[in-house]
């Protein structure tokens, strides 16, 4: 594909957001839309295989099985890492499921920014899986030696304890420079959206108690003290009430909760805000312009914040584009795309 923009249409289940969701997945190894591999190949196979060519000419190229995990390639080469894939194909995605960022729960805006930081570094994606994987056998230990003598269950707490503590300090640490960096630019594009009516904050709530200036090992030292100290509450309860699995992104549109007192129109535009300084600030750490994914997202916005996205994609952006129709797309923007069409099909599954 020579042109920087792709418009695919069709009806809905044609599998448009399927291509989107499939390019995604090579820049990023995360689905928005799924968290488990089984959703993501098609009903009546073992696995998905997707490959891509870059601007570089690299070849990627990720294997999705239902059993024995994942396996990925770049250049013909399997990775002993998965991350080592993410760098050539790096994307930002939009979809009407972005709208769920403000009103939706706190994990959703957990996900958002996860998806930044890996953008940034790709060695993100190994820590969070580190750290999921710790507090799920955290939580099967609860269950399994809840009657064991306190003295032979707090000596495996400790060793969890140790690992958890260190992960989440570099979770936490690369959460809250992301949103650092994040701050100017969403304040840019909110302001000029909104012809300077409204200013846009990003405060990160750490699920841990965080002292002082950012860190490592004071606030290591810090967290496994928290976690030593709720232990009484997390055998009570069930969980773990300490670590990054409890962070809140906070969103304040003239320092107010936007989740709760900002109308649906500035909703749509603190969304494409986000989107926008996202797009900036991978542009910046990366020094490439990252590929704008926008799946049928048009149809939520209004002429004004369509057109802003339009003209924003075609400066720099390689583009693709989903949409059911072309009502939205004119003059120069319909010259300079290469145009796909896609029918329906039945099936079940995603990206296979």
């Amino acid at each position: 594909m020579t042109e920087k923009r792709l418009l695919i249409t069709g009806p809905n289940g044609a599998g448009k957001t399927n291509l989107l969701e499939a390019i995604e997945l090579l820049g990023s190894l995360r689905s928005h839309r799924c968290s488990r591999d089984s959703d993501l190949i098609h009903w009546n196979q073992e696995r998905a295989l997707l490959r891509a060519l870059s601007c570089e000419d690299e070849t990627l190229e990720l294997e999705l099985r239902r059993k024995g995990g994942r396996q990925a390639k770049r250049n013909e080469k399997v990775l002993s890492r998965q991350f080592d894939l993410i760098g050539p194909l790096r994307c930002v995605g939009f979809s009407s499921l972005d709208l769920e960022l403000v009103r939706g729960q706190p994990a959703l805006r957990r996900q958002w920014l996860d998806r930044v930081v890996q953008q940034l570094e790709p060695i993100y994606s190994d820590l969070i899986s580190r750290y999921s994987r710790l507090l799920r056998q955290r939580s099967q230990l609860w269950r399994r030696w809840r009657n064991k003598p306190a003295n032979e269950r707090d000596a495996i707490l400790d060793a969890f304890d140790l690992q958890m503590a260190l992960v989440s300090t570099r979770i936490h640490r690369r959460r809250s420079r992301a949103l650092r960096h994040l701050q100017p630019l969403v304040a840019h594009w909110q302001k000029m959206i909104s012809n300077g009516k409204e200013k846009l904050e990003l405060v990160y709530y750490p699920g841990s108690k965080l002292k002082g200036e950012e860190a490592e090992e004071p606030w290591r030292l810090d967290i496994q003290d928290q976690l030593l100290d709720q232990r009484l509450d997390e055998e009570r309860l069930g969980s773990c009430r300490v670590g990054p699995h409890r962070d809140e992104v906070g969103l304040l549109l003239n320092g107010l909760e936007a989740r709760r007192f900002a109308s649906s129109g500035q909703q749509r535009t603190l969304i494409l805000s986000l989107k926008l300084a996202e797009l900036d600030l991978v542009e910046q750490m990366s020094g490439l312009p990252p590929i704008l994914l926008l799946d049928d997202v048009l149809a939520e916005l209004d002429a004004k914040r369509q057109l802003l996205l339009l003209e924003v994609a075609g400066e720099k952006h390689q583009c693709i584009v989903t949409a059911t129709h072309l009502d939205a797309f004119q003059g120069e923007w319909m010259r300079e795309s290469q145009l796909l069409e896609t029918k329906s099909f039945s099936s079940k599954g995603s990206v296979g």
